[in-house]
């Protein structure tokens, strides 16, 4: 099994850029970055540009904001290192679809089991906070939570970033 790198933090913690970081120090011919997200507003496509200008030219982008496992099938090779950002924006997307997310779960770990190359997943850890008012809001937070549990188990390394420092948790 190829490499699995998991980095959880919080908005804004610096987890996509020492995301990025790991997955370079992996020295691969290519570096792909699966976005996940879906541009809906304004302030989504500022966050994008921001990100697109960071990584630079070096990088390939795949959008995959729905079917991610089949992407990481797809794209995974040995001369290829792959960011997947984020997970929860992934997991959005697929709650909204009204997606059986066992099924997605269990779809993504198979795949990432099988991954030809190192892949690295970013993810936002949502359950440090106040106890959402809203049902979704909540159980986005419990899905949240148990899909971050699935990954970390599975991968290599676990991460969590606060205030840009990253801390080593597997």
């Amino acid at each position: 099994m190829a490499p699995i790198i998991f980095v959880l933090g919080g908005a804004r913690s610096g987890k996509s850029r020492f995301a990025e970081e790991r997955t370079c120090a992996f020295g691969a011919t290519e570096k792909v970055y699966v976005a996940t997200a879906e541009c809906r507003d304004e302030e989504m496509e500022s966050r994008i540009a921001l990100h697109r200008a960071r990584r630079g030219a070096d990088w390939m982008t795949i959008e995959a904001p729905h079917r991610l496992a089949e992407t990481l099938s797809a794209e995974a090779s040995d001369d290829r290192a792959i960011l997947v950002d984020c997970l929860t924006l992934w997991l959005t997307n697929r709650m909204l679809a009204d997606a059986d997310l066992e099924a997605e779960y269990e779809s993504l770990i198979a795949g990432l089991k099988v991954a030809a190359g190192p892949v690295v997943l970013v993810s936002n850890e949502v359950g440090l906070s106040i106890v959402p008012e809203n049902a979704l809001a909540r159980r986005f937070r419990d899905e949240a939570g148990r899909l971050n549990q699935k990954v970390a188990a599975l991968a290599d390394e676990a991460w969590f970033v606060a205030a840009g420092l990253p801390l080593r948790l597997k």
